[in-house]
């Protein structure tokens, strides 16, 4: 083990090689949101929920799209692309590895989280409570 991977918080557990290119891209996508992502995280940030969330964070070999540490939680938000069946296939393996890991995984796409975030909050609301 490398001193780097010594010093890693608990879920940055990326292969060291490409932990840093992880890392570059999780703060473009912070830079850079979805509108579904921007809408997600105005409520997430208040801490409305009582919890903390972090967004576009390096988990194992993944960035994901939100998490909250404390519950174990991984919030992904699916554009378009993810109705194909090839990324549905590869959602699926992302979300078994990360379940493996001890987190649970909830999807929401864009649409539910534009049009209904009343709906995607209570949602929320009722897994971490």
């Amino acid at each position: 083990m490398t001193v780097h991977e010594d010093m890693r918080k608990p879920f940055e557990t990326a292969d060291c090689a490409n932990y840093g290119v992880l890392k570059a891209n999780a703060k473009n996508n912070r830079n850079n949101p979805t509108e579904a992502e921007s809408c997600l995280w105005h409520h997430l940030s208040k801490d409305e929920l009582g919890v903390r969330f972090r967004r576009q964070y390096v988990i194992d070999n993944f960035i994901v799209d939100f998490v909250c540490l404390k519950k174990k939680l991984i919030i992904e938000i699916d554009g378009g692309y993810h109705f194909e069946e090839d990324q549905q296939l590869s959602d699926e393996a992302r979300t078994s590895i990360l379940e493996k890991l001890g987190f649970r995984v909830i999807r929401f796409t864009n649409e539910e989280v534009l049009f209904d975030i009343e709906t995607t909050i209570s949602k929320i609301k009722n897994i971490i409570s």
